[in-house]
């Protein structure tokens, strides 16, 4: 049998991989003020487990950290900072909301990677580009990062969700 910790390290290890390889399979359409991460569906698992905090971080560091050795990235070395630790932060907020449903949903949950990496996001590739944070160009990145988070997240993160939840999944998680 195997101890807590290492379930734990597993899973979020597991995770991570599944969310850099969702990523780059998906690189272009991944990057950029305009984005959809299909692998931001997962941003629901810390509904189901907290291993999935540090996994979906660590996935994210490692897609942007790709990303920039690739030449593929807006914000460059910034975004490995600041746009895994915008998913981080969503992933823990997501997990204390966990509970809070909504006909049976965590939709509160899957709000904070929508906002969260609108703003950082947004804020991210409006200095990268015009080196200062110029207001209307700040609102349509932050948009249309959102606009992709909703697609994945509510979209994606969902039926995953129900996927997870009518499987049984959820114990092994």
């Amino acid at each position: 049998m195997m101890k807590k910790g290492t379930k734990h390290i597993t899973r979020g290890g597991i995770i991570a991989a599944a969310y850099a390889v969702l990523t780059l399979v998906l690189y272009p359409i991944a990057f950029g003020p305009v984005q959809c991460r299909l692998s931001e569906a997962l941003t629901v698992l810390p509904v189901f487990t907290f291993s999935s905090v540090w996994g979906l971080t660590l996935g994210c560091a490692i897609s942007n950290g790709v990303a920039i050795f690739a030449g593929n990235t807006v914000a460059g070395v910034w975004d490995i900072l600041f746009g895994s630790l915008a998913t981080g932060i969503a992933a823990v907020c997501t997990y204390y909301t966990r509970k809070i449903r909504f006909k049976g949903l965590p939709l509160l949950s899957l709000v904070f990677p929508v906002l969260l990496n609108a703003l950082v996001l947004g804020v991210e590739f409006t200095v990268a580009e015009k080196g200062f944070l110029d207001w209307p160009l700040f609102g349509f990145n932050a948009l249309t990062v959102a606009a992709g988070q909703a697609v994945a997240c509510f979209g994606g993160g969902l039926l995953l969700y129900k996927a997870v939840e009518k499987t049984k999944l959820s114990s092994l998680l």
